[in-house]
């Protein structure tokens, strides 16, 4: 017991230093809200719990880095780093993925517009809201089983996100359903918006991706899509156990990530494809560093801090 209690109040000026720097970038820099609250005292509990709740944060916290990260895009908002890419996104579609419909050219969006049914809106609906507690999920599933092969897929799993926000700077990119709203002009005062995904709200008679989307730091996030690429890193690192059943079932949840994407307005085809090699690449270069001495000296000390 006094050994814990030493081991708890050792980090004590840490805990300090972390406190007044969260606070101060939240407050000062983003905008202070509820959920910035929660995730602190989470962070907390988890840290001063027990052993194995410490555990399982050493393990979750570069998740737990990014998602803090991916809410402070608002602070800078990436059409102030580049131009915003709306019609020439929307004519490379068409381009090269439009279908034609009675002497009109469709891009994929506006042709599955046409066809929207209740049971597609509500299985859309548990697909794209699954986006990142299926990878959760499967990540905890590692944790508890597959210590090592979780380190590598949260790293993974981070590591496309990482590579996503830099596209989403590099070339920021207005999603379909910007253009059937608000056509060609950027509008940089525009909120974020559930597009095809109110069908399912009002399938389900509460506004759960409208509240959601309400609150999206990042309108013009189009490109990659991060959401046809979860799923990749879901199947690559899923891969490695070696079971028919877990394969099986994330390819079909990638199947119907990307086609829900397409269907409800979230997304291009291109944005899907962008997405699935942005998997791709971060699963590769993952390789490539814990190959690397370091690497391998990184994960091996962190695996020994889980429990692994």
């Amino acid at each position: 017991m006094l050994q814990q209690v030493k081991f708890a109040q050792l980090p004590i000026w840490q805990t300090i230093v972390f406190t007044l720097v969260y606070f101060a970038w939240f407050y000062g820099v983003v905008g202070l809200r509820i959920e910035h609250i929660w995730a602190y005292v989470l962070l907390l509990v988890l840290y001063f719990a027990n052993q194995h709740t410490r555990r399982f944060l050493y393990g979750f916290a570069v998740f737990f880095i990014f998602v803090l990260k991916y809410d402070s895009l608002r602070a800078y908002p990436n059409y102030l780093f580049n131009p915003i890419h709306i019609a020439d996104l929307y004519g490379a579609e068409k381009a090269w993925f439009g279908i034609m419909q009675n002497g009109v050219l469709l891009t994929p969006n506006e042709w599955a517009l046409q066809y929207t049914h209740p049971i597609a809106d509500f299985m859309s609906g548990l697909f794209y809201g699954s986006w990142i507690p299926v990878p959760l999920l499967f990540g905890f599933y590692l944790y508890l089983y597959h210590k090592q092969l979780f380190l590598h897929f949260i790293y993974g799993f981070v590591l496309t996100c990482m590579i996503g926000l830099v596209g989403y700077y590099l070339y920021p990119a207005a999603p379909p359903w910007y253009v059937a709203l608000h056509g060609f002009e950027p509008n940089i005062k525009v909120m974020g918006n559930a597009a095809g995904l109110l069908r399912f709200d009002a399938l389900v008679g509460f506004p759960v991706f409208e509240q959601m989307y309400n609150k999206a730091p990042a309108p013009f996030a189009a490109m990659p899509s991060l959401h046809a690429a979860y799923p990749v890193v879901c199947l690559l690192y899923g891969w490695r156990l070696r079971r028919w059943q877990v394969n099986a079932a994330f390819a079909l949840y990638a199947l119907g990530m990307w086609i829900t994407a397409i269907y409800t307005m979230h997304h291009y085809l291109i944005d899907v494809l962008a997405g699935i090699a942005t998997a791709a690449a971060s699963y590769l270069l993952l390789q490539q560093i814990t190959q690397t001495k370091w690497g391998n000296l990184f994960f091996t000390r962190l695996l020994e801090k889980i429990g692994g």
